[in-house]
């Protein structure tokens, strides 16, 4: 998938600087190759609930935020973020009172 392409299909409108920005966040995921279909998948699958996965504003990672309306959509959303780690092998890390984690890469 192009570059361009998915700054589309994660809600943004390509330029340079977030350009720049996703093939930072590209260099800095470990196995990032592996798991990029993934990701996007996962994100049309949150946006359902109201979650969605963007750029992180303040690392170089991919962010998904939990940002459903309701305390069982909230559940059920972490139920599907940690179905896509154990399935496809992902290493995320779950920011301390937040409903956000990173996705640090592909793990074996």
């Amino acid at each position: 998938m192009q570059r361009d392409a998915m700054l589309t299909q994660l809600g943004y409108m390509p330029n340079s600087a977030l350009l720049g920005q996703l093939e930072r966040i590209e260099n800095n995921t470990v196995g990032y190759e592996k798991i990029k279909k993934h990701i996007m998948d996962l994100h049309d699958t949150l946006r359902v609930d109201g979650s969605f996965v963007a750029m992180s504003n303040t690392n170089d990672y991919f962010k998904i935020k939990v940002e459903a309306h309701s305390p069982e959509i909230v559940e059920e959303a972490h139920e599907k973020i940690k179905h896509f780690s154990d399935k496809f092998k992902v290493t995320l890390k779950k920011l301390e009172h937040k409903e956000t984690y990173y996705i640090i890469g592909f793990h074996h």
